[in-house]
């Protein structure tokens, strides 16, 4: 199997206007695009790449949520192709939203999974990031729990496929697991690169899906497509991306909004938008919004699609103008508050308190990763407008 597609090029820019559109801080950009992931995007997918699936070792370890990946049908799919191949495998369906370290060693301390060679992860982004630590530490049984946020030296982990059943994370083309360290209340993506062998997409499992769950996931995608883009990261390969998503992305608003109804074409294109926006911050990463989100989730339950969806606006407002309008024209949206008062029509949005908007800033101040990328000066007055601190 070819394990990675990897393209280099070296371009030189002379230094652009503040409001370019392109804006490039550097007199050298390094372009680069790496997506080791092999990607099948059709219906019925997990039939059609049996083989692929049952290839990659003997004994399988399918990382689920409590429910998604059996109503959605994901899961039957999946161990009817092990069956008929002969092949056994075990469950652990104990993910929960915003999957804790905790949870990644109490599914690798089970004797139920001592030889399995494979995992497969199925769901939402948290299945799908817990998979992927899974993954991980299976490769390297003598690693303990605080290996998980040590700098990461060994990207190696058991071969690995995702399924998503969600359209926004992403999570099944980018080699990011974001977990959660409870005792100390922190959230953040762990130092190892982890990208699947095989992501299999279908958008037949978002059919089952609740409405709430689509708006919330979508509003994702359109996050890590806003994201990728208004980055110092981005380059032409992020950027053509992000316009080819958010053209697809936009095609459901007005089903987002409950003015039509889905068909299985419209599910498979929610999930091409997401696609294309994780193969987008798997090259440029994701900025402040995302910084600031994690806050949100830990202290106020916020789920993470309204979270990043939450500070959308504010860090459009703050971007170079021309970047700012080429995304909104992209998108389909007039301006900042016409993208914020969409936002709040399709997500049920809480009221958020100023303490944890600050508690939010304060964790973006100490992340400088997330505001060195951003194509403005991210200062602490700039993020307080970002995250509505009065």
């Amino acid at each position: 199997m070819q394990k990675s597609i990897v393209i280099y090029r070296v371009c030189r820019f002379t230094q652009a206007r503040e409001d370019s559109r392109f804006f490039i801080s550097q007199e050298e950009n390094a372009m680069k695009f790496y997506m080791p992931a092999r990607l099948y995007e059709e219906s019925d997918v997990v039939a059609k790449h049996a083989k692929e699936i049952t290839a990659l070792g003997k004994k399988a370890l399918i990382v689920t949520g409590a429910h998604s990946a059996k109503k959605t049908g994901a899961q039957a799919d999946l161990t009817e192709i092990l069956s008929d191949a002969g092949m056994d495998y075990e469950i652990f369906d104990q993910v929960e939203e915003n999957p804790s370290t905790r949870t990644i060693m109490q599914a690798c301390r089970s004797a139920d999974v001592a030889d399995c060679d494979f995992v497969v992860g199925i769901g939402g982004g948290s299945p799908l990031d817990a998979a992927k630590a899974i993954a991980l530490m299976l490769a390297h049984p003598n690693w303990k729990e605080e290996k998980l946020y040590q700098n990461g030296q060994d990207n190696s982990h058991l071969p690995l496929v995702c399924i998503p059943t969600t359209c926004g994370t992403g999570s099944e083309l980018t080699g990011v697991s974001v977990l959660t360290r409870r005792e100390q209340g922190l959230k953040g993506s762990i130092p190892y690169v982890l990208f699947p062998d095989l992501a299999l997409v279908d958008g037949k499992y978002l059919a089952k899906a609740p409405k709430r769950l689509i708006a919330n996931t979508a509003t994702d995608a359109l996050a890590h497509l806003i994201e990728a883009y208004a980055n110092t990261g981005a380059d032409d390969y992020t950027r053509m991306l992000v316009d080819r998503g958010l053209e697809v992305w936009a095609e459901s608003k007005n089903f987002l909004l409950g003015l039509e109804e889905a068909d299985d074409a419209r599910y498979s294109r929610l999930m091409l938008a997401s696609s294309l926006a994780g193969m987008s911050i798997a090259q440029a990463g994701t900025t402040v919004p995302h910084g600031l989100s994690y806050n949100l989730t830990l202290e106020a339950q916020i789920p993470h699609g309204i979270a990043v969806g939450y500070f959308q606006a504010g860090y459009l407002r703050e971007c170079p103008a021309q970047m700012r309008d080429h995304l909104l024209e992209k998108a389909g949206f007039a301006s900042p508050g016409d993208l914020d008062a969409f936002f709040r029509q399709i997500c049920q949005v809480p009221q958020v308190s100023q303490e944890v908007l600050a508690h939010c800033l304060t964790a973006v101040m100490n992340t400088p990763a997330k505001r060195e990328i951003c194509p403005f000066d991210a200062n602490e007055q700039v993020l307080r407008r970002i995250a509505g601190l009065k």
